[in-house]
C-alpha cells in the first residue's frame, strides 16, 4: 500500500503553472493518531440564531452583553438571541468598528463617533473639530479616531469634546492613514504603505509620540483589513510599488504568511476590491485561525497548525454548491459560549457549531487535492484508493455520497467515481474505489463532496501494481 498526502494538493493552470490546492470548506488538524500525523475535519457549520432588523455590520461583547449593529440600529442582543434596538447611528453599508473603554462603547459608523452606556444612553460626538471619523479605539482613557489625515483624540474629562491642538499625525511617509489598532497598549497607525507605533508620554498637546525604531515598511490596503492576531499585526497590504500580500508585523519587522499560491489568488481582485476585505482572528483549542474574507471566499490561516507542520497551512471556506461564493460568517464574536457571526446576506446573526457543516440548512459543497504521484517515469495500475475516514455522523435517514476523479496535467479531470459514505451510526464503513485505472508516469487524485457527507479523513492509501513495458 502507499500512502498518498491528502492535507493540500497540486493542479495546473493555463499560464502554465503548478498551483497548490488548499481544503475547500476543511480544516487541516495537527495530531499523529497512528494512521497519519494529521487528518482533514469539515469546518464549522452555520445556523440562524437571531433574526435581525438589518445586515448585521459589526458586533461586540461588552460588560457580558453581545452588541450589534444592525443596518443602521445599535443594538443588545440578549442570551436569547432577542434584539433590542437602542438608537441610530447611520449606515453606509460598511462595517462598523466597536470598542470600549471604562464607561463608554464607542461606535464608528458612517464616518461619525457615538458613545453610548445604559446611564447616559446613546450620544453623538458633534464637536466640529472631531473630522470624519473613519475608525476609532480607546486607549489610556481617550478615544483615539482618524480621518485618513490626523489622529484626533478625545478630552480625557469629557469624550464628548476635542481640543483641535490635540492633533496628531502619522508622517514618516506621505501615505494617509487607513486603520489604527492597540497592542500591548501601544497605538498602530496603519498607513497605505509603512506602519508607525505610539505610545503615551502625556503633555499638554497631543499625547502620543512616535515610537522611532518601530516602523514597518509595509501598509494595509483597507480600514478592515488588519487585526491583532498572535500577539502581532496581521494586514493586507504591501509596501510601496509591491503586490498585496497578507503579512504579520511586529518588532519593527513584517513577515509575510501568505504564500505563493495565496498571493496568485490575490492577483485576481482589484486594489478597490482588496480594500473591503476583512481579517479577523478566532482561537479554538490548538488552532489559532486568520479569516482574510474576500469578495468571492474567505481564506483561512492557521498559525497553531502551521507551527505544528512545519509548512504554512491554509483553507478556503465558501458557502456555494458549485464554484466559489460569498462565506456568509462575518464580525465572528465569542458571546454566551458560542462564536456568533453575521450574515452578510440577510437579516440574522448565526453561531458556528461542530456538529454540521452545512450553512444556515443549505448544502455547500467540500473537495480537497493530492499531491502528484510519480512513479520514477514508469507506468502503474490503482488497483484501489482507499479513504481513511471517521464516518457515521450524517444526518437521520440520509445516505450522502462521496467522488473521486484523477488528471494526469493538472488541468483536466476524468469522470468522477461516486460511491456511498454510509448512514448514520455507520462508523465502520471502509471508502474503497475499485479498480481506478492506469498511469503513464504521475496522476493527481481530487475528492468531492457536499456537507450532507460530513466526516473527516485521515489517509489515502493506494494499491499500486508496476506495468510491465
Amino acid at each position: 500500500m502507499t500512502q498518498i498526502p491528502i492535507l493540500s494538493g497540486i493542479y495546473s493552470d493555463t499560464s502554465p503553472a503548478l498551483r497548490t490546492s488548499y481544503p475547500v470548506n476543511f480544516f487541516a488538524v495537527p495530531k499523529d493518531n497512528g494512521v497519519s500525523t494529521g487528518f482533514l475535519r469539515p469546518a464549522d457549520g452555520l445556523t440562524a440564531w437571531s433574526a435581525t432588523s438589518g445586515v448585521c455590520r459589526g458586533l461586540i461583547l461588552w460588560n457580558g452583553i453581545l452588541y450589534a449593529v444592525n443596518g443602521s440600529n445599535l443594538c443588545s442582543i440578549s442570551s436569547a438571541g432577542v434584539e433590542t434596538v437602542i438608537g441610530d447611528v447611520g449606515n453606509d453599508d460598511l462595517p462598523v468598528t466597536l470598542d470600549y473603554g471604562f464607561d463608554d462603547l464607542a461606535i464608528a459608523s458612517n464616518g461619525n463617533l457615538f458613545l453610548y452606556n445604559p446611564t447616559a444612553g446613546l450620544r453623538q460626538n458633534v464637536d466640529p473639530d472631531l473630522g470624519t471619523v473613519n475608525d476609532v479605539l480607546w486607549v489610556d482613557g481617550y478615544y483615539m479616531t482618524t480621518d485618513g489625515t490626523f489622529l484626533v483624540v478625545t478630552e480625557l474629562n469629557d469624550p464628548l469634546a476635542v481640543n483641535p491642538l490635540k492633533y496628531g499625525s502619522s508622517e514618516a511617509d506621505p501615505d494617509p492613514i487607513i486603520a489604527i489598532l492597540k497592542l500591548r497598549n501601544e497605538v498602530v497607525a496603519l498607513n497605505r504603505h509603512t506602519i508607525e507605533m505610539f505610545d503615551n508620554i502625556g503633555g499638554s498637546l497631543f499625547p502620543f509620540q512616535r515610537i522611532e525604531g518601530a516602523q514597518v515598511e509595509k501598509g494595509c490596503i483597507g480600514k478592515d483589513a488588519c487585526c491583532i492576531y498572535m500577539e502581532a499585526v496581521a494586514f493586507l497590504g504591501s509596501g510601496f510599488n509591491e503586490q498585496p500580500a497578507v503579512y504579520l508585523a511586529g518588532n519593527a519587522n513584517a513577515v509575510k504568511i501568505s504564500t505563493h499560491e495565496i498571493d496568485t489568488l490575490l492577483e485576481a481582485y482589484t486594489e478597490e476590491e482588496l480594500a473591503q476585505a476583512i481579517l479577523e482572528a478566532r482561537n479554538e483549542g490548538s488552532h489559532q485561525f486568520l479569516y482574510v474574507h474576500l469578495p468571492d471566499r474567505t481564506l483561512v490561516y492557521d498559525g497553531g497548525a502551521s507551527r505544528d507542520l512545519q509548512v504554512p497551512v491554509w483553507t478556503v471556506l465558501t458557502s456555494s454548491l458549485e464554484d466559489f461564493s460569498q462565506y456568509r460568517a462575518r464580525h465572528l464574536c465569542y458571546a454566551y459560549n458560542a462564536w456568533r457571526c453575521a450574515d452578510p446576506q440577510a437579516n440574522r446573526i448565526g453561531y458556528l457549531r461542530r456538529d454540521i457543516s452545512s450553512h444556515y440548512g443549505e448544502p455547500v459543497r467540500w473537495e480537497f487535492g493530492t499531491l502528484i504521484v510519480y512513479n520514477g517515469g514508469s507506468g502503474v495500475l490503482f488497483n484501489s484508493l482507499e479513504l481513511m475516514a471517521l464516518t457515521g455522523s450524517v444526518a437521520l435517514g440520509e445516505d450522502p455520497a462521496i467522488s473521486t476523479s484523477y488528471s494526469v496535467d493538472g488541468l483536466s479531470w476524468s469522470i468522477d467515481r461516486t460511491i456511498s459514505l454510509g448512514t448514520i451510526g455507520n462508523t465502520t464503513k471502509r471508502l474503497a474505489w475499485m479498480k481506478q485505472g492506469r498511469m503513464q508516469d504521475r496522476r493527481i487524485q481530487r475528492f468531492r463532496g457536499t456537507s450532507d457527507a460530513h466526516a473527516s479523513f485521515m489517509r489515502l492509501e493506494a494499491t499500486l501494481e508496476p506495468l510491465a513495458w
